[in-house]
């Protein structure tokens, strides 16, 4: 029989930023961790009572009341601040489950008391809890106080020294002025109200658009073939933001098919990708990432089959993929979104993906794919040689592109991130290979693995429990019905 309860479809759907469930109750720490990560990143439910292949086993004959209890003394006694979660039973097909729902927080950031703040803050990535690093707690704080990151006034810098050519001969196009009033109201300079001199410093945002810090660029490459083993072509950009911006866009063009059509006397050229979509794309990386992290850029790679456009950070201030698909938009940098929003360069804010998803229909491309994977933000656009007819709709469809071997090559940095230095050779590069699949696709297969890995099956099953025993990556449910983790090494 079908069951169409909403709790029993989200429980299918399996562990994610906003889902995690266990057969029974977690010990103390454990249950604090998941709901201070809960609070800290986009709120989500714990729900108790169901088995690691996704079944109901419900409560067994515990006291309900008793168990409600319990988890609201370990929320006394663990988290802090104070957590205020809905805590309640649902009843599906006449199993009952416990559920604890956590909403984000007002007080971030949460962490659990015993420990203190730096190292027991904890976030939610995937469907892990992460310990937040001190740059990720600061992120927090400001979030509090209703404060973006670009708002921070930067000290080491002198305004007088600063060059503001870059950004006023955009507003002087538009026939705008960028007076010291405009300046001030665009949040792009600041009085240090802290001593009596009342002295104007310029904002980390208008650093950002004069492309003054070493990390505010972006790095554009063309690859042979569906990998990154081979370049073709490669360029870095570390000028002021606009220009970025154009020559990024250039280098994209230079790389993309150019097809021609002729109607009657005229010929039109047309790209294989609409530009108006790659550019919203571009926009969209360039204004949402995640500057506070200096060691991090964007990253344009421009494939035979793709073109794919990858942005620090994920989503802000507690959005999750459904908000964003649905046009919710939450504003991680409020002085470059502001300049954007005077310039012109954004017509609606949340309106962004509606736009590029509209562009590729009206041209009839295939849609690309936004995903959020770990602490990156990832645009896909499909090109030409990739798409498919559907003849009963007669609409181009873009190729299941769940693991490839690119996507396994462009998350190896971020695996290092979140495992240290040293990574490949503590684990050779078929068991980093391996990691780096199951992060793109948590329910690859061993024969899947061993076609994108190029190795044999059983290499791969060998290595599966090496990586299994030494705790790197965990399995979660039937080797039908289950799904991969990969873990924080000593998790």
């Amino acid at each position: 029989m079908e069951i169409k309860h909403p709790l029993y479809i989200e429980i299918q759907q399996g562990e994610s930023k906003v889902l995690e469930f266990k057969q029974q109750l977690p010990k103390g720490d454990a249950l604090a961790k998941t709901l201070v990560a809960f609070a800290n990143t986009a709120g989500g439910k714990l729900i108790i009572g169901v088995d690691d292949q996704r079944g109901l086993i419900g409560l067994g004959d515990v006291d309900i009341f008793e168990l409600k209890d319990r988890v609201s003394s370990i929320i006394y006694d663990y988290c802090a601040p104070t957590l205020l979660p809905e805590i309640y039973i649902e009843n599906i097909n006449n199993v009952e489950l416990l559920v604890i729902e956590v909403f984000r927080g007002p007080s971030l950031p949460y962490y659990l008391k015993q420990q203190g703040k730096a190292p027991a803050c904890y976030i939610r990535l995937a469907a892990t809890n992460r310990v937040a690093g001190q740059e990720k707690i600061a992120e927090l704080e400001l979030q509090r106080r209703n404060i973006s990151f670009d708002e921070q006034i930067d000290y080491e810098v002198e305004l007088d020294q600063l060059d503001l050519t870059p950004l006023t001969s955009r507003f002087n196009q538009l026939n705008k002025s960028l007076d010291q009033q405009q300046l001030l109201n665009l949040k792009l300079i600041k009085y240090d109200r802290s001593n009596s001199a009342n002295k104007l410093y310029p904002t980390i945002g208008l650093l950002i658009l004069l492309g003054h810090y070493e990390h505010v660029e972006i790095k554009c490459s063309r690859f042979k073939g569906n990998t990154m083993a081979v370049f073709i072509d490669k360029k870095e950009y570390s000028n002021d933001i606009f220009s970025q911006l154009e020559q990024a866009e250039a280098f994209i063009k230079n790389h993309l098919h150019l097809h021609a059509e002729v109607l009657g006397l005229q010929r039109t050229d047309t790209y294989e990708i609409p530009i108006p979509a790659i550019r919203e794309a571009l926009l969209n990386a360039v204004m949402h990432r995640d500057y506070s992290n200096v060691g991090r850029d964007i990253k344009i790679g421009v494939y035979d089959d793709i073109l794919n456009i990858v942005s620090p950070g994920g989503l802000p201030n507690g959005l999750t993929m459904s908000d964003v698909l649905k046009g919710r938009s939450e504003i991680r940098n409020t002085v470059i979104a502001r300049v954007f929003k005077q310039l012109n360069l954004v017509e609606q804010w949340g309106s962004g993906i509606a736009r590029i998803k509209q562009y590729c229909q009206d041209t009839d491309v295939a849609l690309p794919t936004l995903t959020e994977t770990g602490d990156f933000i990832d645009w896909e656009f499909p090109r030409i040689n990739t798409q498919v007819v559907n003849k009963n709709k007669s609409q181009k469809k873009p190729l299941d592109n769940k693991t490839s071997t690119k996507a396994i090559d462009k998350l190896g940095d971020r695996l290092g991130d979140r495992l240290g230095d040293g990574l490949g050779d503590r684990l050779g590069d078929n068991r980093k290979k391996i990691m780096i699949a199951i992060m793109k696709n948590n329910t690859i297969s061993a024969t899947e693995l061993a076609h994108i890995i190029s190795i044999s099956k059983t290499a791969i099953e060998n290595n599966i429990k090496w990586l299994k025993k030494h705790n790197y990556i965990k399995r979660h449910g039937s080797a039908k019905t289950g799904h991969w983790e990969v873990l924080d090494h000593g998790k």
